[in-house]
């Protein structure tokens, strides 16, 4: 598989970080330089907090889920060490007993004292939206036990009450759809600027398979095939005469310009609904020739539209 980047991509940060704490009672120590930005989520199960975490994720937050409240200033101290690789943290609380609820209180104190931007966002919704969820996915509800699906949620609320109290920003999920929700999320955190979408257009050959993560898929082969040419037969689509060649076929630029203009469409939804990333899947016969081409060509279009864009070159190599 081949990767090539375009203007406007973005890098990840790699698998792997470790997470070093002290004994109970050591306090983190926060450098003023490069203190990161603190966001804690909480709120009622079935509120919709992982989809808040998620919202923050593709903002380009860091974020951990379920983290012991213990080790939020541990989290700070690391990110405000990252030199600016880190600047903005997320975390997912679960409170659901009294000691992670003091943690929780300790671990804001401290970072109050050290100067800590943080705010809470607290997601709530009603008794009936709550039971309604929890029966859909057939789950009990955390804290029930043996008793119903409603004890549970009234505990819970109970233990929370505090907590929602504190909090910077309170949502109320009730009547809201995923979409909505992410939508309450970006205003609050993305800014004034509209959230980026990010693409990955994938060359592929279809005699090796659909790309089973495609969100939209291009077919090339009603272009004539390279393969065919013997002098262009040994090259790929990145070669500038294999390129050429596709380019100088009837109808190959004209479909170029059109599905561009088809794909700002696309994106103009995908950002009203919500979608961050998608998967332009571009096949001919063999994943070497046209749908290289024709990758190469829709990514830089896409580029200079804004678009962030990397290409995958799936299945060059494989004859």
């Amino acid at each position: 598989m081949n990767v090539n980047e375009h203007d406007g991509q973005h890098e990840q940060a790699g698998d792997g970080a470790q997470v070093s704490t002290g004994t109970p009672n050591d306090k983190a120590q926060v450098p003023d330089a490069a203190i990161p930005e603190l966001v804690i989520i909480s709120g009622m199960s079935g509120a919709g907090r992982s989809t808040a975490a998620k919202c923050l994720e593709d903002l380009g937050w860091f974020v951990v889920d379920n983290l012991p409240p213990a080790l939020i200033p541990t989290m700070v101290e690391l990110g405000a060490r990252s030199q600016g690789n880190v600047a903005r943290i997320a975390v997912v609380v679960d409170v659901r007993g009294r000691r992670f609820f003091d943690n929780l209180r300790e671990s804001l104190a401290d970072l109050e004292a050290k100067n800590v931007t943080r705010r809470i966002v607290f997601l709530e919704s009603s008794d009936e939206a709550l039971v309604r969820r929890f029966e859909s996915v057939r789950r009990p509800h955390p804290l029930q036990g043996d008793g119903r699906i409603v004890d549970g949620i009234a505990a819970e609320r109970e233990l929370l009450r505090e907590l929602r109290g504190d909090a910077d920003l309170v949502i109320d999920t009730s009547s809201l759809n995923v979409h909505e929700l992410r939508a309450k999320m970006d205003a609050q955190f993305a800014g004034e600027e509209e959230p980026e979408l990010r693409a990955t257009v994938m060359s592929f050959g279809y005699k090796y398979g659909l790309p089973v993560d495609a969100d939209l898929v291009v077919d090339c082969r009603f272009l004539p095939n390279p393969h065919w040419v013997p002098e262009l037969r040994p090259f790929t689509g990145l070669n500038e005469e294999v390129s050429g060649y596709v380019f100088n076929q009837p109808g190959a630029k004209e479909f170029l310009d059109r599905y561009t203009e088809l794909l700002q469409l696309i994106a103009t939804g995908y950002r009203r609904e919500g979608k961050r990333y998608v998967t332009i899947a571009v096949g001919c016969t063999g994943g070497k020739h046209r749908s290289v081409a024709m990758s190469e060509k829709l990514a830089a279009r896409l580029a200079a539209e804004g678009v962030e864009t990397v290409v995958v070159h799936r299945d060059m190599g494989r004859e």
